[in-house]
């Protein structure tokens, strides 16, 4: 049976175990989206991992979601992230940049922008401004039906400075309620247009960013992640089996390096989508539901339903040395959930290893 030591290859790259670490928002990052000499740190402790993805990463201004966010728009942008990636890389690590437009899931105090997204239906629902703390999430700007393909494209312009950047390669975010998934929702998406109403019309942005990704990248440095029938941010979803099964439909078309799937429905819809994948198929067990960081029996379980890897998120806080700590049978320390966001290397640097 497959373990989550054995490598795997994606694309070009083989990975020496099927653990993934999931990208996770530690907001971290300077006033301008640079990346810091702490999160080259906080990273290259992770590079046992047989994959990491990023925190999630703006791609234009108007995509920014939290304050503290690290983006992927600007020149600067792009050189603050070399050291991280080279810190991974030297470690003997792999990196994929998670690309996250943020769409309605914004402020203007944050991004100096009104939030944009598929309607203008505000989210009900608090977002963190930083000094002016939590707000009410505001009506956000429905884009103009000839926008859209432009919004799809950011995706892939980001893409290129990611490569540029060093990362060896990209996930869309298509999970947790932000832009692409907004498109996804018929409680977000009201559009009346080629990109809303009918499964077609809402599946049409993921599958166009995704597509101008892979032209700009190649698709085997392109994932993408989804969390079918997921309520993160006042997402609601209908028809999920039908509205998921054409989009990977879709995606598969692509020929993406894989996808990133959250466990947030009934396992035989997840089964069956698996089924339905040709390349490489994440699941992350923790998904919405889970009240506790996943182990290795989560991992090994999911395996057996046909999982390529595994996506560990909170399970690497407060383990830098996880892929060990699941090899050897150590119990995974807890985090500090008042460190997650509130900045500094306090419950960010100062989880060491174990000494074998």
């Amino acid at each position: 049976m497959t373990s989550l030591f054995d490598s795997h290859r994606l694309g070009t790259l083989r990975l020496p175990n099927r653990v993934v670490m999931a990208p996770m928002s530690r907001v971290r990052a300077t006033a301008d989206g640079l990346p810091t000499a702490s999160m080259a740190t906080y990273y290259a402790q992770r590079a046992t991992a047989g994959l990491i993805v990023s925190e999630g990463v703006y791609p234009n201004p108007q995509g920014q979601s939290n304050p503290g966010g690290p983006g992927l728009h600007t020149d600067a942008q792009v050189v603050a992230w070399r050291p991280v990636t080279d810190a991974v890389h030297a470690n003997g690590g792999r990196i994929f940049a998670q690309l996250m437009h943020a769409g309605r899931v914004g402020h203007s105090d944050v991004a100096g922008y009104q939030p944009v997204g598929p309607s203008a239906i505000a989210m009900r629902a608090e977002v963190f401004t930083g000094a002016g703390g939590l707000q009410p999430a505001p009506v956000p700007r429905a884009l103009e039906l000839a926008e859209i393909p432009g919004e799809a494209k950011v995706y892939a312009d980001a893409a290129r400075r990611a490569i540029d950047a060093g990362f060896d390669g990209v996930e869309l975010h298509g999970a947790n309620g932000y832009l692409i998934q907004q498109f996804l929702s018929s409680g977000a998406n009201q559009r009346t247009d080629a990109y809303g109403g009918s499964i077609t019309g809402r599946i049409r942005f993921a599958v166009e960013a995704a597509e101008a990704t892979a032209d700009a990248i190649g698709a085997d440095r392109v994932g993408i992640r989804l969390s079918p029938g997921g309520t993160v941010w006042d997402t609601v979803e209908e028809e999920v089996p039908e509205l998921y099964g054409a989009l990977f439909a879709e995606l598969a078309r692509l020929d993406l390096a894989y996808v990133h799937v959250l466990a947030g429905v009934a396992e035989d819809l997840l089964v069956a989508l698996r089924k339905t994948w040709p390349n490489t198929f994440i699941l992350n067990p923790g998904g919405q539901i889970s009240p506790t960081p996943t182990d290795r029996a989560d991992g090994e379980h999911w395996l057996a339903q046909g999982a390529d890897l595994i996506g560990y998120g909170r399970a690497y806080l407060a383990n830098p040395d996880l892929v060990e700590r699941l090899r050897t049978g150590l119990p995974l320390r807890e985090s500090d959930k008042n460190t997650w966001y509130q900045g500094g290397d306090t419950g960010y640097l100062d989880y060491s290893s174990h000494q074998y």
